[in-house]
């Protein structure tokens, strides 16, 4: 097989802080592998900025006019980790032959990349990043991530535990992920429905360069609970058998109580009926909380709105010529016009 047009997918949200040292280390990675005739000197890693408020699209712009290897994709506006992702995997596809991703605080180690090339090499179309352990995660995001992928498999979704983002995917592969048209993809189940060749590569987590997470508690849970209501209507069901439940409780409790008045002994209790109706109610609004979670994610569906929307591409440019490029390295006004460049080009 000749050498493989790689492409590394980096989706981007406010990691000015970090970006710099990301570009020198995936850049390095990238010309090691270039060297040793593993992959295309045609070869790219494309920055996804997904709306960041800080200087991440600017610092993407610029190095990507001064480095041959970087391009940068920028959206309209911030749509969420995995729709920037398939953006990114999606623009890439075109011109590469693999495509890898990994997120922008390079906490996922860049030296099993080398370890992936050589698996697509060999005829694996999917290779997955999986952590060995989860020993530098506090005792709480540790518990709460082994809670949620026993859930996931209880519920009959095929996860690759302790596997986040990090992968390699094929060009046949991510076509046929754009395929699925849903609004709601939780990648993580999606890409093992695919059904090709795969395999793991195993890794040690590494800390994070600078900055702070950009997934605090409150969107972790977000994520676990879509992806749990987008692979599966256990839930549902779940609450159908508790209510059958609650109904077969209520007919026993009732015979009870009037087989009590019926032998004279009637007893009254506040405490147990606020309790019995608190109890019911709090299960009825849990049943339609859920049942309207589902309802939500139909009338997204429904609608067919876009994933997200490019603002600017440069992955699909031209690299501009040395002059236009040092007189936008001078310019402290950032104002290149990329259709400029484009026809400068021609």
């Amino acid at each position: 097989m000749i050498d493989p047009v790689l492409t590394i997918v980096v989706p981007c949200y406010n990691e000015e802080d970090v970006l710099q040292e990301t570009f020198n280390q995936l850049q390095g990675l990238l010309i090691e592998l270039m060297d040793e005739g593993l992959v295309s000197r045609q070869s790219k890693i494309l920055f996804v900025d997904d709306g960041s408020k800080d200087r991440t699209w600017e610092l993407i712009y610029k190095e990507g006019l001064r480095n041959e290897y970087v391009r940068g994709l920028k959206l309209s506006r911030n749509v969420g980790h995995q729709n920037a992702l398939l953006a990114g995997l999606f623009t890439a596809k075109e011109h590469s032959d693999c495509v890898v991703s990994i997120d922008a605080d390079l906490q996922d180690d860049i030296r099993v990349i080398r370890e992936f090339v050589m698996k697509f090499l060999a005829g694996y179309e999917i290779v997955y990043g999986v952590r060995k352990g989860r020993d530098t995660d506090t005792l709480f995001k540790r518990s709460t991530a082994q809670g949620f992928y026993k859930i996931m498999k209880k519920l009959g979704v095929d996860l690759v535990y302790n596997h986040a983002d990090f992968r390699l995917m094929s060009k046949r592969a991510v076509d046929e992920l754009e395929r699925f048209n849903e609004v709601n993809l939780f990648l993580r189940g999606i890409v093992p429905l695919l059904g090709f060749r795969s395999d793991v590569v195993y890794y040690d987590r590494l800390e994070r360069q600078a900055g702070v997470t950009k997934y605090p508690l409150k969107k972790m849970i977000g994520f676990a609970f879509d992806g749990i209501t987008s692979f599966s209507i256990s839930p549902i069901r779940f609450v159908l058998i508790t209510g059958f439940v609650s109904f077969f409780m209520s007919l026993v409790f009732g015979g009870y109580f009037l087989a009590l008045k019926f032998f004279g002994h009637t007893a009254t209790g506040w405490t147990s009926l606020i309790t019995s109706i608190w109890l019911i109610g709090g299960l009825q609004l849990i049943a339609i909380g859920l049942i309207g979670e589902y309802i939500g994610k139909i009338y997204k569906e429904t609608k067919q709105r876009p994933k997200y929307i490019v603002d600017i591409d440069s992955f699909n440019l031209p690299h501009p010529r040395n002059h236009l490029l040092n007189q936008t390295l001078m310019d402290d006004g950032f104002s290149l016009d990329f259709r400029k460049v484009s026809e400068t080009n021609k």
